[in-house]
């Protein structure tokens, strides 16, 4: 072949070359976007696609296993702008890689074996931090003495939150088994050390896709719910900085392993606690007349609370005021200088919630009265002791409701009932939108049947990549609605 036919091919060639490589471009630029689920772009070209592919392999083209362009989700676990099928099996098939799995199993029982409660949570806290140290999260701590507010993504807006709890109770644990709790006293009862897990284990996924995300993921790891209102000092050290919503999670032996359950308003009662002391003056037993009875005005006041609810408040608005405590003397020739009562109250709104404590204040004190004693009565409000109720905001809780149905199917998710039960994440629902949910641990067969602060509580940890998967899921939805 002469010089002049080897100049001619070899230009020739690079200009194929050049050609294909714009003839690439230009048909990943209108490639669709697959906001139709019946669309079957993928198999569209494929043959050519793969030989094109094969001649110039480093051409702007998903080729291979993976033909869909970057701005498609049908199809391709590397872009879920528009959320299908494919994107669930994603983050399911991360939560449920079998390294993954294990993972997660073995930090919940390191967590189980050491419980630490409410503000105490310091190994529980360094556990989580040497976790996120390793996937290269970023995070701030201390929050609330021994909290952690961590994030995931571009740094910028749309801001969404997880919250998990880590708080343990002062129970002695009756189950035995392997990883049992080592610390005499003390268990998770409750199932924070599974809540802690969870969004660990989200941590990672979220982390795996961090590159789809369309804002930013807060992950707060929150110490005492059971005692010490941990949320309310999380928000006072910066908590909810630029976060627009949140989302929290609670395991439930209500519901079989891996079932979602939620409902739209008011979810859980709010809570509080009343001590009342109500005086007299002391005197013997048989002659009344020279004393003033103290014992007297709290039997009627005890009493005359229970009208509170069964003929004060409309009967579709549930409320509960119960006396739990009656203290008075011990020597029983003697009526004594004062008897202490107390008890709690819940109700599922602010207005009646408030309402239940100033009736309460009202009946002890004039009821006090009325046998010529007088009455203290101490709602501790200065010991952060009462809960306002937990409303989910409708949107929010739509928002789960949707993720749920999408991962798990419509089989597992479940609308429940409202419960007398409190929970310190409703502090975060008054001051952004919310919403809480439950999920479901109960398996009879391992016997995982024990609801929360008894000591015989367990849980099927099978839930435990679930519930990451659901975390992540929600998060990452989000983001992608609102970004």
């Amino acid at each position: 072949m002469n010089p002049l036919n080897q100049y001619v091919l070899f230009l020739s060639l690079i200009f194929s070359l050049f050609f294909v490589n714009s003839f690439l471009v230009f048909v990943n630029s209108i490639s669709p976007t697959c906001s139709s689920p019946s669309s079957d772009n993928n198999n569209e070209y494929p043959a050519v696609f793969d030989a094109i592919a094969s001649i110039n392999p480093k051409a702007p083209l998903n080729a291979g296993k993976n033909r869909t362009s970057s701005s498609c989700s049908r199809g391709s676990p590397t872009s879920c702008k528009i959320w299908d099928v494919t994107c669930s099996e994603a983050v399911l098939g991360l939560a449920r890689k079998p390294d993954n799995v294990e993972w997660i199993k073995g930090l919940r029982r390191k967590i189980h074996e050491n419980p630490e409660l409410a503000f105490e949570e310091y190994e529980t806290s360094k556990l989580i931090r040497t976790e996120l140290d390793r996937m290269e999260i970023d995070y701030r701590y201390p929050l609330a003495k021994t909290g952690i507010r961590a994030w995931i993504g571009t740094g910028g807006p749309p801001f969404v939150a997880i919250r998990a709890d880590m708080d343990a109770l002062p129970i002695q644990e009756g189950v035995e088994w392997e990883h049992k709790s080592k610390v005499p006293g003390k268990m998770h009862a409750c199932g924070h050390d599974a809540h802690v897990a969870m969004l660990v284990g989200a941590a990672k996924i979220l982390k795996n896709r961090e590159h789809l995300l369309k804002g930013t993921v807060i992950l707060l790891f929150q110490p005492a719910e059971e005692a010490g209102n941990g949320a309310k000092r999380m928000i006072g050290d910066g908590a909810l900085e630029n976060v627009e919503a949140i989302f929290a999670v609670h395991v439930s032996h209500e519901h079989p392993t891996a079932t979602i359950g939620s409902r739209t308003g008011p979810l859980l009662a709010g809570c509080g606690f009343f001590r009342a002391v109500i005086s007299g003056r002391k005197g013997l037993a048989s002659n009344p007349h020279h004393s003033v009875d103290p014992i007297l005005a709290a039997s009627a006041a005890v009493i005359s609370l229970q009208g509170i609810v069964s003929r004060e408040s409309n009967p579709l608005d549930s409320q509960v005021v119960s006396v739990t405590s009656f203290n008075g003397g011990s020597n029983l020739n003697m009526i004594p200088d004062t008897v202490i009562i107390g008890g709690t109250f819940r109700a599922f709104s602010n207005a009646s919630f408030y309402n239940l404590l100033q009736r309460i204040q009202e009946v002890v004190v004039e009821q006090a009265g009325v046998f010529r004693c007088s009455a203290t009565v101490d709602f501790f409000e200065n010991d952060s002791t009462i809960y306002p109720p937990t409303v989910n905001d409708d949107r929010m809780y739509e928002h789960v409701k949707k993720v749920a149905t999408d991962l798990l199917g419509p089989q597992n998710f479940r609308v429940v009932p409202p419960m007398m039960g409190a929970e310190d994440f409703s502090f975060y629902t008054q001051i952004v939108p919310a919403a809480f949910y439950y999920i479901g641990v109960r398996n009879e067969t391992l016997g995982s049947i024990h609801t929360g602060h008894s000591p015989y509580f367990m849980i099927d940890e099978d839930v435990l990549p679930i519930g990451a998967a659901v975390h992540a899921s929600i998060a990452e939805r989000y983001l992608n609605e609102h970004g």
